[in-house]
């Protein structure tokens, strides 16, 4: 499509985009030549937007004679005609002093949720790193009764969880105690997958210096370094700020806004739609249909992974009318995601 436009196309289709971002109405072509800067008359622009629209580029509401962008032509602006500056160092200090300091993982996560509905002034969201992507700190086993024993589990982030497991036998206060000491002497700084994968092998090798632990360690540890699959999609995708869109011109159809609601409700298609990104090199965008979530085809989707010491533990994103000011919002996002990662890479060290 890029070839499909001379210079003077492109020039014009920028300035539209920039006109309706800014005002939210059609923009005529009078208001356009005065605009755009160029020494052409309004029937030439007349001619140019005719031509635009042809190719699916803008579009006329039936009830004005102005013209707005449609999402392909947003598709194009960003893709071609988008100069995006990146935060400097001092704005992404600003930045990340407004995140809370020695603050847990998922405290930060959330706080990141809220701090990008703030400044977009649109919908904030951020998956929650799954606790299987940190390594293990320390252990601790408390029987509570002959068959069931809570696992206390601190991460290297400092987040605390408390997992109740069932044993296949009733184990005492020594035995645990000492199989928490072996974990904590042997295995802490690895991730939980890596644990469970270690005491099932060295469960069938004869001859280990502490084979009397391994067994025990074994039998907890089969369900509660698993995967936790009880956890709820809300519990694994933060969103603040749905409130903002209510009064957004683009939205303001009830069906529409109440579809939409209902998806910021459920989060099942958001965090599908969030996983996708997690392979993205940078900032990944989705305009419109582009999406693939019925309710947000009005609306444009930034994202961004974050990570930490080299590996990604999850995405963060805006979610806002597709007549948003990408040149502005996109810089946050990337910003957002470099000071959340910086911020967990201190939680861990």
């Amino acid at each position: 499509m890029k070839t499909q436009l001379d210079s003077r196309s492109r020039h014009l289709l920028r300035a539209l985009i920039a006109q309706y971002v800014r005002d939210g109405v059609p923009v005529g072509s009078r208001t356009l030549a005065r605009q755009a800067g160029l020494d052409i008359s309004p029937a030439t622009i007349r001619n140019v937007m005719a031509d635009l629209e042809e190719i699916g580029l803008v579009t006329t509401p039936h009830t004005s004679a102005g013209r707005v962008p449609t999402a392909q032509g947003y598709r194009l602006f960003v893709d071609s005609l988008l100069q995006v500056e990146p935060m400097d160092s001092e704005e992404l200090e600003r930045l990340g002093l407004r995140l809370p300091q020695q603050a847990g993982t998922r405290d930060l996560v959330g706080n990141v949720s809220e701090l990008l509905s703030a400044m977009t002034r649109f919908v904030g969201l951020v998956t929650v790193p799954k606790r299987e992507q940190f390594a293990l700190r320390h252990i601790d086993f408390v029987p509570l009764d002959p068959e069931r024993v809570m696992v206390i589990l601190v991460f290297a982030d400092n987040e605390v969880q408390n997992r109740i497991v069932r044993t296949r036998r009733s184990y005492s206060p020594s035995e645990l105690e000492q199989t928490a000491n072996y974990l904590n002497q042997n295995f802490a700084g690895r991730t939980l997958v890596a644990i469970r994968t270690q005491l099932q092998r060295e469960l069938h090798e004869a001859g280990n210096a502490m084979q009397r632990f391994v067994p025990v360690a074994a039998d907890v540890a089969e369900t509660a370094f698993a995967p936790q699959a009880g956890e709820q999609v809300g519990d694994e995708v933060l969103v603040a700020g749905q409130t903002r869109l209510i009064g957004v011109q683009e939205l303001s159809d009830l069906d529409r806004l109440r579809e939409l609601f209902e998806t910021f409700s459920r989060k099942k298609e958001l965090l599908q739609l969030l996983e996708g990104c997690i392979t993205a090199q940078g900032v990944r965008l989705y305009i419109g249909e582009e999406s693939g979530v019925a309710p947000l085809e009005q609306c444009s989707v930034v994202t961004a992974p974050y990570g930490a010491d080299g590996k990604i533990l999850g995405v963060l994103g805006v979610i806002g009318p597709t007549r948003m000011a990408y040149e502005r919002i996109i810089p946050m996002v990337q910003g957002a995601a470099q000071v959340l990662g910086s911020a967990l890479s201190r939680a861990s060290s």
